[in-house]
């Protein structure tokens, strides 16, 4: 895990010092709203309906147990007791008073946390694969790539003020599990003919009003270069991207109107101005980065695989949490753990102080020290020792975190919606937990197999519902909230935008409609190895249009 230089020190401290004027002021009545707004932003802070809301940085998901019990103690001390990880593995605090976060970013700055860059046209927190550096699958661990990234991106002059938002992703397996393709830039990292590493590129991805997937600009870009590249693509980004409308500000719309092949030709022009410049990365410079992220020393725990098939036998949940929530690791003797943050009806991301102090002992006791967020709003301890599973799974049965759920019906990806956004036009909470109960039996759950369902609360797509195997966005019609549904998305690596439907439904149809669009799933798979998505992509749109319409869609 990178662990902060004086620098960063230095760096974190000043802002949290000036912040703390700047709110001051804001307080004394020295600034306006609208004059603090800039500056609130710039530091993670959002006015929300009821309150302010934080958001709190977390490079690349990946959290020590010191910097969990300090986001519960925040939890505990200035908020309402709990927090909610977003997509973009991040962490926000919903209920702050402005007054007492100067001190929060102060205590954040303790454990070398902040919340610098998570808002604002600027290039936002840089994802990851939440396996990173024990996936078995893994080519190279995206981490160090996405720390690089990380600090030449902080208050880069260039770069701060970009035509709108700029979201980055890395993820270092064949299998995307960081959803690149949806990102302004997505990195994939290779490995050549000659065994180099390198990063498949692309640019243009988005969710929101407009989704795109992103487009392929270079098949392999070797590693030295990654730097000048991304400035490349920024730089005619930032000259380029239009700032008359920020609707049509992101880069994904400049790569729509000025078309793959020149925007590509601009960005190789530019990168062969700048290749050999400064911004070349120097091999002994990489590799200081990659030390950081050396996995732990494990232990041959040999024992493991004769531990878990006894415990399996014996306790039924554990056998459905161990098919669920489990990942296979490079070492045999060990597995990634899911720890699922979506209990059945509760609130998808959610956790509270109490549970993030147990995840943090976990991770001290069995975990080596290291947490992860998934941008699937879940945590993941990256290494544990099969033969230490069965207790895991017992102390997470007691504090209400050992759902067997992943990647099932009710693991459901949902923004905050009108509960808490301002731009929020529908509620996605309480249709996520209503799905959630009604597809509670661990029975059905484990039938129907692996299914993404992603709810949206607007057409911003937080919760994106666009690469959702079944993407439920809520809006509102003349003061009534209803619910449009699209199938067929996918945020792999063959990501697809989900297509619409047809006409929405009201908050009392909604659960009823996926519901039907799950029976209608298996009355037509192939078998029990034919995935949703599988049958979606085989069968078309269709028969669920049919199930769900009935006569209506035919008569269309």
């Amino acid at each position: 895990m990178y662990r902060y230089d004086e620098f960063d020190h230095a760096f974190v401290k000043a802002r949290v010092d000036q912040f703390r004027d700047q709110v001051e002021r804001r307080l004394s009545g020295g600034l306006t709203e609208e004059q603090f707004k800039p500056l609130r932003l710039m530091n993670g802070v959002y006015l929300q309906l009821h309150a302010y809301m934080l958001r709190i940085a977390i490079p690349y998901g990946t959290l020590a147990p010191r910097q969990m019990r300090m986001l519960a103690h925040v939890a505990r001390d200035y908020d309402k007791g709990y927090g909610h990880f977003t997509t973009r593995q991040n962490l926000q605090f919903h209920w702050p008073a402005l007054k007492d976060i100067p001190e929060i970013l102060n205590k954040l700055a303790s454990v070398e946390m902040h919340c610098i860059q998570t808002s604002g046209n600027c290039i936002r927190n840089v994802t990851a694969d939440h396996f990173a550096g024990a996936a078995a699958d893994e080519v190279a661990d995206p981490r160090p790539y996405a720390e690089i990234l990380r600090q030449w991106s902080s208050l880069h002059p260039e770069f701060s003020y970009l035509p709108r938002k700029f979201k980055i992703a890395v993820t270092g397996a064949e299998r995307d599990r960081a959803a690149v393709q949806v990102h302004d830039i997505g990195l994939h990292l290779k490995k050549n003919a000659a065994g180099r590493l390198g990063f498949a590129v692309y640019v243009g991805g988005g969710l929101g009003r407009t989704p795109m997937v992103a487009k392929k600009v270079r098949e392999f870009l070797p590693e030295e270069d990654l730097l000048s590249y991304t400035t490349a693509i920024l730089r005619v980004y930032n000259l380029h991207g239009r700032r008359d409308n920020k609707f049509k500000a992101r880069i994904k719309i400049l790569v729509h109107e000025t078309g793959t092949e020149e925007l590509t030709a601009q960005i190789e022009k530019e990168f062969a101005a700048l290749k050999e410049s400064e911004l070349k990365l120097p091999e002994a410079d990489i590799r200081a980065i990659d030390a950081y992220f050396e996995p732990p020393a494990l232990p041959a725990r040999p024992e493991g695989d004769a531990a878990v098939a006894e415990a399996a036998a014996r306790d039924s949940g554990f056998a459905d949490w161990l098919r669920r929530n489990l990942h296979t690791h490079k070492d045999p003797n060990y597995a990634s753990v899911t720890i699922s943050l979506k209990g059945i009806g509760e609130v998808p991301g959610d956790i509270s102080a109490d549970q993030m102090d147990a995840v943090a002992d976990l991770a001290e006791r069995y975990g080596f020290d290291e947490i992860r967020v998934s941008h699937e709003q879940n945590l993941v301890l990256p290494h544990v020792a099969r033969a230490d599973l069965k207790a895991v799974f017992d102390r997470l049965v007691e504090i209400g975190l050992a759902t067997a759920n992943a990647g099932l019906v009710t693991d459901i990806i949902s923004c905050p919606g009108m509960d808490y956004c301002a731009l929020a036009t529908a509620r996605s909470i309480p249709v996520a937990q209503q799905i959630s109960t009604r597809f509670a039996e661990q029975a059905r759950q484990n039938d129907i197999g692996d299914l993404k369902i992603k709810i949206s609360g607007c057409i911003n797509a937080c919760g994106h519902h666009h690469v959702g195997h079944i993407g439920i966005l809520g809006l509102e019609k003349k003061g009534v909230e209803f619910y449009q549904v699209t199938l067929g998305g996918s945020g792999d690596e063959n990501t697809s935008i989900g297509e619409i439907v047809g006409r929405g439904f009201g908050e009392d149809e909604i659960v009823g409609a996926v519901e039907t669009i799950v029976d209608t799933y298996l009355a037509h798979r192939q078998d029990k190895s034919e995935t949703f998505l599988a049958a979606y992509r085989r069968l078309g749109v269709t028969p669920f249009k049919e199930a769900l319409y009935g006569g209506e869609a035919k008569a269309a």
